[in-house]
């Protein structure tokens, strides 16, 4: 069964997989990108491919959501999935279904801080980012490797995933939370997991520490510097690890910037206290 690790883009996902990662695939908790590889992302070309199913229409994507998911499940007992996607239920067509899904971890990030690094990943002014934020959009280009994935906007990706908060398989991360306090934020997805799983496992406490000591943004950065990203944008021209807590919108953000996203995302903001 499915657990996912949801997020709208640059949110801080990657954080939390190479955390999640290193704990779950490396011996002794020490991170190297090598890890990613094991939460892959969905949805995926080439599953797709691999089922035979024809990815240049999107209809027929729509359809075979639920049916690739049934493929994995069939293949691994439980698996952790990166995804973008919003819990969309499109031409009636659902993202996933409980039948498919243990439960989700949902990281968000205040959107006035997503929207500078949006800007930096995609090559966008912070206009452009702060549209397509605001707007139903879909994420992503027709080549080898990526997929249309349908994000929606900020506000919907976010409130989408709250179908799990009423079954009990629901936890919400805050990326400012992750940052400040990584540790305690490890334990709790941890736990979460764990939970979900009936894995009644003792966590590995000097694991966790090595986790933490081995991902933190220095860490991270200097690794991309010295191996490079794979994940990274073709279209970006920093580095992926890029700012980290320097990205601050205060510093970077205009007025009318701020006042879109403060207006457009006001209900949310308010309620995860950004605003």
């Amino acid at each position: 069964m499915i657990i996912w690790l949801a997020s709208y883009p640059k949110s801080g996902n990657t954080f939390a997989r190479a955390m999640l990662s290193a704990y779950f695939f490396s011996k002794e908790g020490n991170f190297d990108f090598k890890y990613l590889k094991s939460i892959k992302q969905f949805p995926s070309k080439q599953l797709f491919k691999k089922m035979g199913i024809t990815t240049n229409d999107s209809n027929e994507l729509l359809k075979n959501y639920i049916k690739s998911q049934e493929y994995i499940n069939e293949r691994a007992p439980l698996i952790l999935l990166k995804t973008h996607s919003s819990m969309f239920n499109i031409n009636n067509y659902k993202f996933t279904d409980l039948n498919n899904s243990l439960g989700v971890i949902y990281i968000v990030r205040d959107p006035r801080n997503v929207v500078t690094s949006f800007s930096n990943h995609y090559n966008l002014s912070l206009k452009e980012s702060s549209h397509r934020m605001v707007s139903n959009s879909v994420l992503g280009e027709d080549s080898d490797k990526k997929i249309f994935t349908y994000i929606l906007s900020w506000k919907n990706n976010y409130n989408s995933w709250k179908i799990f908060l009423k079954e009990e398989k629901y936890l919400l991360i805050k990326y400012e939370d992750l940052i400040k306090d990584p540790k305690k934020m490890l334990i709790k997805m941890l736990t979460f997991i764990f939970k979900l799983s009936k894995n009644e496992s003792n966590i590995d406490l000097q694991k966790v520490d090595n986790v933490i000591a081995s991902t933190t943004f220095e860490k991270l950065k200097n690794l991309e510097n010295k191996q490079g990203f794979n994940e990274k944008s073709s279209k970006m021209k920093k580095n992926f690890f890029n700012l980290g807590i320097k990205n601050k919108w205060q510093n970077i953000l205009d007025e009318n910037t701020i006042k879109i996203l403060s207006t457009e995302f006001k209900e949310e903001m308010k309620e995860l206290n950004y605003l």
